[in-house]
Parts: C-alpha cells; sequence; structure tokens
C-alpha cells in the first residue's frame, strides 16, 4: 500500500474547507460540497483501517525526512479507528446539516468550518509528535469556537467565552508541557520520546510534565474537575454542531490520553494510573448526579458526556490489555450513541420547539419512528442487552473485577442505573405522558436551528444509520472487540510501534 495516502483524512476536508469559501453565497454549492467532502473523507478512512488492518502500522514521512527530524504520520490500529468512526459521524452530521441549516448560516462558512474541524481531529489521530498534536488542537479550538457562535445569538456568545477561555488555557497547559519536556529530552517526536525514557533514567525528570498533559488532555476531555465548560455551553449549539462536538472532541482528549500512557509514560502508570482511576470515578459520578437534575434534554445529554468519559478514563487507569481494549471499545461506542442522540434531541425539539421536558408530551402516539429513534441509543447509553452499552459496560466492569478494585466496579453499575434513570425520565416526559397545551413555542426554535427541518425526510436518515450500527455491535459484539483487543496489545507492545516509524526491521 502507498504510505503517502495516509495523510488523505487531514487533505481532504482540508482541501473541501478550501473550495467551501470559493461560493459562500451558493447555499446548494455549499452543501454539495460539505456533503461530497465528507463521503470522500469516509472513503478515505475505510481505505486506511483496512490498510492498517493488512499491515499493522503504516507511516508517512512527510518529505522523505526520517524520524525524529521530520515530521511523520502515523496509522496503527488506534488511530485508523478513531479515523474511521469520526468519519461516520461527521458524515452523518453534516447529512443532518443540509437538511437543516439555512441561506444565513450557510453564508457564515458552516459547512467550511465543519470540515476544518474535521482537519484538526484526524490530524490529532495521525500525526507522531506533540507539538504537531498541539497545532491540530489549536485547528480544532479555533473551528469549533467559530461553529459555536455563528449564529450570533446571546446564548451562544456567552457559552462560547466561557469554551474558548478554558480551552485556550488548556493550550497553554499542553504548550509548557511540550516544552518542558522538549527541554529535557530535546525531542518532540513520541516515538523517540519513547525510546529515550526506556533508555534512560529520564523518566523520574519528566513526571512533572505528566502532571501538566494530565491537565491539559483532561480539559480537553471533560474529566472532574475540569469539565464545568461542557454542560454549560453544547445545550446552546445548533443540533448538527452540537452531535458533532458531542461525539469527537472529548474523544480527541482520551485518544490522547491512550497514546501517551502506552507509548510515553508507561513507566509512570503505578502513580498516575491511581490518579486517573479516582477522577475516573468522581467524573463518573458528577456527570451522571448532574444529568439527574436536569430537566432540559440537551442538558441532560450534555451531563452524561461527563459520566461516560469517567467509564473510559478509569478503564484505562487499570492498564492490562482487557482493560485497554474496554476502553477502545468504550469509546466507538459512547461516540456512536452519543451523537447519535443529540440528533435525536433535535428531532424531538422539533416538535416543540424546545428541549424543556416540562413543555413536552405525547410524542409516543405522533412520532412512534422518534419514539424507537430515540429508545436505541438511550437504553443503549443505559447498558441495556443485547444493545452495544451493554457490552461495552460489561467489559469495564470486568476489567475492574480481573483487577481485583471491586469498589470501582460497584461505582461503575451504580452510575449505569442512574444513567437509565435520566434516560427514562426522557422518554416519559417527552413520550409517554399526555400532550401539554403550552401555547406560543417559547423562542428556542431559531437558536437550535430546527425551523428549518420540519417535512424533510432526509434529515431522518443520520439517525436510523446510527440506530442500525448500537444494534448491530450489540448482536454481533465480539467483532469489535476482537479489533479493540488486537488495538490494545499493539498499544501496550510499544516496540513495533517504536520500530516501524524510526524505519528498524
Amino acid at each position: 500500500m502507498n504510505a503517502n495516502l495516509i495523510i488523505l483524512p487531514v487533505l481532504i476536508p482540508m482541501l473541501s474547507a478550501i473550495l467551501g469559501l470559493v461560493r459562500p453565497a451558493s447555499h446548494r454549492y455549499q452543501k454539495t460540497v460539505g456533503m461530497v467532502g465528507m463521503v470522500l473523507l469516509f472513503l478515505a478512512s475505510v481505505w486506511l483501517t483496512v490498510s492498517v488492518v493488512r499491515e499493522e502500522i503504516m507511516v508517512l514521512r512527510v518529505g522523505g525526512w526520517s524520524a525524529p527530524w521530520g515530521i511523520v504520520l502515523v496509522a496503527d490500529r488506534l488511530s485508523a479507528a478513531m479515523t474511521l468512526v469520526a468519519a461516520l459521524i461527521s458524515i452523518c452530521t453534516v447529512g443532518y446539516a443540509v437538511s437543516s441549516v439555512t441561506e444565513s448560516e450557510t453564508k457564515t462558512y458552516f459547512f467550511p468550518l465543519m470540515h476544518l474541524l474535521m482537519m484538526g481531529v484526524n490530524g490529532s489521530f495521525l500525526t507522531g509528535d506533540l507539538f504537531n498534536l498541539y497545532v491540530c488542537f489549536e485547528v480544532m479550538l479555533i473551528a469549533s469556537f467559530v461553529l459555536m457562535v455563528h449564529q450570533g445569538s446571546p446564548l451562544q456568545l456567552e457559552a462560547g467565552l466561557k469554551y474558548v477561555t478554558i480551552n485556550v488555557l488548556s493550550s497553554m497547559i499542553l504548550l509548557a508541557g511540550i516544552g518542558m519536556l522538549y527541554g529535557k529530552l530535546g525531542t518532540l517526536n513520541m516515538v523517540d520520546i519513547a525510546r529515550i525514557l526506556q533508555s534512560t533514567d529520564e523518566s523520574v525528570l519528566v513526571n512533572t510534565t505528566v502532571v501538566l498533559l494530565v491537565i491539559a488532555f483532561g480539559i480537553k476531555s471533560a474529566i472532574f474537575p475540569l469539565f464545568f465548560w461542557l454542560p454549560a455551553s453544547y445545550h446552546t449549539l445548533p443540533v448538527p454542531v452540537v452531535a458533532l462536538f458531542a461525539g469527537l472532541l472529548t474523544k480527541v482528549g482520551i485518544y490522547s490520553y491512550l497514546r501517551s500512557f502506552t507509548l510515553l509514560f508507561g513507566h509512570s502508570t503505578d502513580v498516575f494510573g491511581t490518579i486517573l482511576l479516582w477522577l475516573g470515578a468522581a467524573t463518573m459520578v458528577t456527570g451522571v448526579l448532574g444529568a439527574a437534575s436536569q430537566y432540559h434534554v440537551r442538558r441532560i445529554l450534555s451531563f452524561h458526556i461527563v459520566s461516560q468519559i469517567g467509564y473510559i478514563l478509569f478503564a484505562m487507569a487499570l492498564f492490562s490489555e482487557y482493560a485497554i481494549a474496554a476502553a477502545v471499545f468504550y469509546t466507538i461506542h459512547h461516540i456512536i450513541v452519543k451523537s447519535n442522540l443529540f440528533l435525536v434531541s433535535g428531532l424531538i425539539s422539533n416538535h416543540f420547539g424546545s428541549g424543556d421536558l416540562k413543555q413536552m408530551g405525547g410524542l409516543y402516539r405522533k412520532a412512534p419512528l422518534l419514539a424507537l429513534l430515540f429508545s436505541i441509543p438511550a437504553l443503549s447509553l443505559g447498558g441495556i442487552p443485547p444493545l452495544s452499552g451493554f457490552w461495552a459496560k460489561l467489559s469495564v466492569i470486568k476489567a475492574a473485577l480481573d483487577k481485583d478494585v471491586v469498589w470501582i466496579a460497584i461505582v461503575a453499575a451504580l452510575v449505569g442505573v442512574l444513567t437509565l434513570y435520566s434516560m427514562t425520565k426522557i422518554w416519559v416526559e417527552a413520550f409517554w405522558k399526555a400532550p401539554v397545551d403550552s401555547g406560543d413555542a417559547p423562542g428556542e426554535m431559531q437558536l437550535i436551528g430546527c425551523d428549518a427541518v420540519k417535512g424533510r425526510k432526509l434529515v431522518w436518515w443520520p439517525s436510523l444509520l446510527l440506530a442500525v450500527l448500537t444494534v448491530m455491535i450489540g448482536i454481533f459484539p465480539q467483532v469489535l472487540f476482537d479489533y479493540a483487543e488486537l488495538t490494545a496489545r499493539q498499544l501496550l507492545d510499544t516496540s513495533f510501534y517504536i520500530n516501524a516509524v524510526l524505519g528498524s526491521p
């Protein structure tokens, strides 16, 4: 296989964003370029994943410069899987947007910004050095901030200010950590750092840097106590934007944790593994309690992004092959389910003009298909068999029991029960109870962009596709878990990754 094609998941969204700038006033042109670009990105991601399955790892040395002197892009099982599922979510969210965004929104470069965001996301998954990881984080931050405030409502501007402030702080901390690491080791290539730390006693010197990276990646991942920016901002966003954010942005932080703590800082797992374990438990509990206290659909779902990140975090902290595999499985499951729930929340709000549960009711009879589309990801998030969430939760609990950490398994089970309570609350209020005669809509329609989807059937297909995938993963979980186990084995055996990047046999 031609390793030069590794750059396609970064190059395609970049070129699509540039093409989108050519005719910003053309509504049809913007939608066409936006959708075609995402389809091409998905095809490129499929090719990359198939190639990695065949060859295990692929390396592109940009400009012919070998590591650690040149820029390298690396595709292994983890990065290929993350690129593929990211492309899947992007094509679904843009598919929703094609049927929902207004002409005024396309004139504000909505689709080019979506592609720019995907460029940063895929760059984060494929880069082989820490500085380019920081650069890709900044590309994501710029695109996500503009997408967050592009409608210009007061609520969005307030949320955008909170979002950008805390994420700029995260970027400063990350840059400081990278600078300290370079000052100590003289390199930022991740493979070169891993090689040095494996052969010298410098590992003691990088512990302070690890703390900075834990904080920076923790803000990106929305872990306890650094998560407050997420539920304070996500509920104000248009449906396709929040669905893309919910599925991908925190998972870039999770990916960074997985990559750095397996490749770079495996020697620090005794200390930082314990810290991440407690942070994971606190993230689960605070997120689910925050969701249980809310009465707005999108606020509930936003808090559940936080709680589910806790499951992934504590699975990583256990640092066994099975636990890492469980974390990979859970990450892929959560991306699909959480993005779908936000897409469905837009369809729900379209019926009422509001996300307030107190103003809803009767959807089970009015829209039975919508009831089915909500119940599948909702029950999966709650861990009901045979859906994907059941196997995801079962795997992380089993990983905890295998390591004799019984208390975290109990916490995970209780959080699953409270998650199911939140999903049941949405079901009862929005679908089951009698319709509420609320008079005029409260004016949220313009904010969430739901006025444009009335009568458009194409807006349903992304939720249908993701729901089918959730059911298929639940019926055939072993297919995905086998891939996750091979991924975990590859992550923990770093010698193959190091030799492939450095060009050794």
